[in-house]
């Protein structure tokens, strides 16, 4: 479902669209944990960042998703948004057909087709805060072809209290992202010390959590990184293309410039079952 054109703001600029990543299998959660009820009024955490984003000036929002979960998907936002128009996109769609969905790049991708101004992207089970919608509203903004935008997260902000959890290391330069590197075994030891693959590191070590920001001509290089990466990958059942990765790559070919700027909302998110009471915790005391 597309609209007749993108809305302007009251100082001309256009608001910016929400692309929210839902499309994810949950195995280690069991179930749909993307509308996992975590609030109050039996909200998911999608629907307190589609609320944030709206709050900060977004207009359209974007649900990516799989046809296997469509229907509870859709009965979902009827309850928690039913005035909000949302364009629904099957990730399936954009073929070639398997089990396992190929990664978040082809995720965005499936969207191309109702994303015509500057947006930002999310994952449905993380929750970035009120203020992180905020900045990347401002991004947008400014947005131009060639520079994008990752909201970036202070690792200490975003381990559980227990447990070890991957993060997505930003190297930054100049305010500008140099690379991600993916780290195992981000956790909190119980002296209290920051651990991050063995490392201990500053409590504000920036970290990626997905929340990405670009002008809508970037699709253009996502599908041509997309066309080579199938071309290599058809044949193996389990290859993925992720975000990231294509990111660095249109980074290294310098295609793409990255600002960086820093969150400083706590995050809160599940992986797994033991991770919901925590959730729900956590979004109470915000208030």
């Amino acid at each position: 479902m597309v609209g007749s054109g993108p809305m302007r703001g009251q100082h001309g600029r256009v608001k910016p669209t929400l692309v929210i990543m839902a499309a994810g299998l949950g195995s280690r959660f069991g179930g749909v944990k993307q509308l996992a009820r975590v609030g109050a009024n039996r909200e998911a955490i999608l629907d307190f960042s589609i609320n944030d984003a709206l709050a900060a000036g977004f207009e359209q929002v974007v649900l990516i998703i799989r046809g296997e979960i469509e229907e509870d998907v859709r009965q979902h936002m009827a309850e928690q948004h039913p005035d909000l128009p949302i364009d629904y996109v099957l990730q399936e769609d954009l073929g070639p057909q398997r089990d396992k969905p190929w990664g978040t790049l082809h995720a965005i991708l499936s969207a191309a087709s109702v994303v015509d101004r500057p947006f930002a992207v999310i994952n449905a089970d993380d929750y970035y805060g009120p203020s992180s919608f905020e900045l990347a509203a401002t991004e947008l903004a400014s947005s131009e072809p060639g520079v994008g935008a990752n909201i970036a997260f202070e690792l200490g902000k975003t381990v559980p209290p227990r447990g070890a959890v991957s993060r997505a290391q930003c190297q930054v330069s100049n305010g500008l992202l140099s690379a991600i590197v993916e780290t195992d075994g981000c956790e909190r030891l119980a002296d209290g010390s920051l651990v991050a693959g063995g490392q201990v590191v500053p409590e504000e070590t920036p970290v990626s959590l997905n929340l990405w920001c670009f002008h809508q001509s970037v699709m253009a290089d996502f599908d041509e990184r997309w066309a080579a990466f199938l071309s290599a990958n058809c044949d193996d059942p389990k290859s993925e293309c992720q975000l990231p990765t294509v990111v660095g790559e249109l980074m290294e070919d310098d295609r793409l410039k990255i600002r960086v700027t820093s969150s400083t909302e706590s995050w809160i998110g599940i992986t797994n079952p033991e991770d919901l009471e925590l959730a729900r915790a956590k979004l109470a005391a915000r208030g």
